[in-house]
């Protein structure tokens, strides 16, 4: 059986593993939600896993909710607004409203830290590519592939460097957000997936330089606990840049457009996104050689950030594409889902 240790309100909760090996995507999202239950009755945000990993409750509840679009969306999501329960139709309507204005629409959900590194919240469980513990992401993602629009599923790649570079990992430990050599590998893909665009070579090109190295970094998750807290953690990454060794800044002409949460402001904005210029907005400009475009809101980067980007009111003139990249968390654990025209015909 499992134990529950309430390490104080507002702290942690840090559950015993159970004498079985959670090997079986049913035993994985039991094991979550009793830790989501254990957090809630200690009036926490976080859960403490082994070896000083950190993990966010309403991360690892969304992970164990199961499916979470279609008739199933009202009974899993947090949204406040039943009707703006289900993801599915604003993604679909964003999507056609960017294909008739021509421009491409590629989806990055960030995935769980708790599917990556499952055994730091549940020893024994094991994650891969054929036995997904996010098996409800990945078959969401084969819906928006099967309706057309164009997703970039992280979760392979990521289990692949995870095992060609255990000593590097993706996310950090004390923190909801990925780390510097998760950022590399996603702006990795996604500058990948730029390229391949036949408007790119007719892009002018501007030289960036980099420059990797370890920082201290006080994580969100550290922040959220009262109490006896852990110190910082050593953090590697990489910052970029231009010419003139000024900061990248944001490009509202460019035709890239990054759009999303906090994963596009981390390590990018300073202050409480806890270092400047190594963020993923500045690692894809670097390898696609060109600064984008960038919309992103600190908590949801589903309706807000669509709202800000509708707000503009130029019906996105001049933009080729957008990347859409947010945690996957947003899905169930956020404000909801509306639809937003963001390019109103006639204007």
């Amino acid at each position: 059986m499992n134990r529950t240790r309430a390490i104080g309100a507002g702290v942690a909760i840090c559950l015993g593993a159970s004498v079985f090996a959670k090997v079986n995507l049913g035993d994985f999202k039991s094991d979550l939600a009793a830790k989501v239950e254990a957090a809630n009755k200690a009036n926490t945000s976080v859960v403490a896993g082994q070896d000083g990993w950190l993990f966010f409750a309403p991360e690892l509840r969304h992970l164990s909710v199961g499916t979470f679009w279609g008739d199933a969306a009202k009974n899993v999501s947090r949204a406040t607004n039943p009707t703006r329960a289900d993801p599915l139709p604003a993604i679909l309507d964003f999507s056609q409203q960017l294909k008739k204005a021509g421009i491409d629409l590629l989806i990055v959900p960030v995935p769980g830290k708790a599917s990556i590194y499952p055994e730091m919240i549940d020893p024994g469980a094991v994650n891969s590519e054929s036995t997904r513990l996010d098996a409800s992401d990945a078959e969401f993602v084969g819906v928006l592939k099967q309706n057309g629009v164009n997703v970039l599923d992280l979760v392979p790649p990521f289990l692949q460097f995870r095992k060609d570079h255990p000593d590097m990992p993706l996310y950090s430990k004390e923190d909801t957000h990925w780390s510097g050599y998760g950022i590399g590998l996603a702006s990795d893909l996604v500058a990948e997936q730029v390229k391949r665009e036949a408007w790119y070579g007719s892009i002018p090109k501007v030289k960036f330089s980099s420059q990797t190295g370890s920082v201290q970094v006080k994580g969100d998750l550290v922040q959220l606990m009262t109490g006896t807290q852990p110190g910082p953690e050593a953090i590697v990454l990489t910052a970029v840049k231009d010419d003139k060794g000024a900061a990248v800044q944001s490009s509202r002409p460019s035709p890239l457009l990054l759009l999303g949460d906090s994963h596009n402001l981390i390590y990018s904005t300073g202050d409480d996104m806890l270092a400047t210029s190594s963020g993923f907005p500045e690692n894809v400009a670097a390898k696609i050689e060109f600064a984008p475009d960038v919309i992103a809101v600190r908590g949801s980067g589903a309706t807000p950030a669509r709202i800000n980007l509708a707000r503009r009111a130029d019906n996105m003139a001049g933009k080729k594409m957008v990347v859409w990249c947010f945690t996957v968390r947003e899905f169930t654990e956020g404000t909801g889902w509306g639809k937003v025209p963001v390019i109103k015909p006639g204007q």
